[in-house]
């Protein structure tokens, strides 16, 4: 297991990026976690049997980051000096 999850880039139109973000913020979202809600539902609906175990060693890697932070707090807003989530 690495030792974070690796960032990963993706092309898009900066307007629709935008559009994207205001959207998810309506719906009180994140957009990472919507994203990744996206491609849980593609690997499930059209992957093979070696995507799903992928998915489920992810998914099992993933509880256990979150497990050893405590969980991601969602951010609360504009903290002290200007950053998010106030710490």
């Amino acid at each position: 297991m690495a030792d974070h999850t690796p960032a990963v880039h993706v092309r898009m139109p900066r307007p629709m990026w935008e559009a994207y973000s205001r959207v998810c913020k309506r719906l009180g979202v994140e957009r990472a976690e919507d994203l990744l809600g996206h491609v849980r539902r593609q690997i499930e609906q059209h992957g093979d049997d070696a995507d799903r175990a992928d998915l489920a060693a992810a998914e099992q890697e993933l509880a256990q980051r979150r497990a050893r932070k405590g969980g991601r707090p969602r951010k609360a807003g504009p903290g002290p000096a200007g950053t998010a989530g106030g710490g």
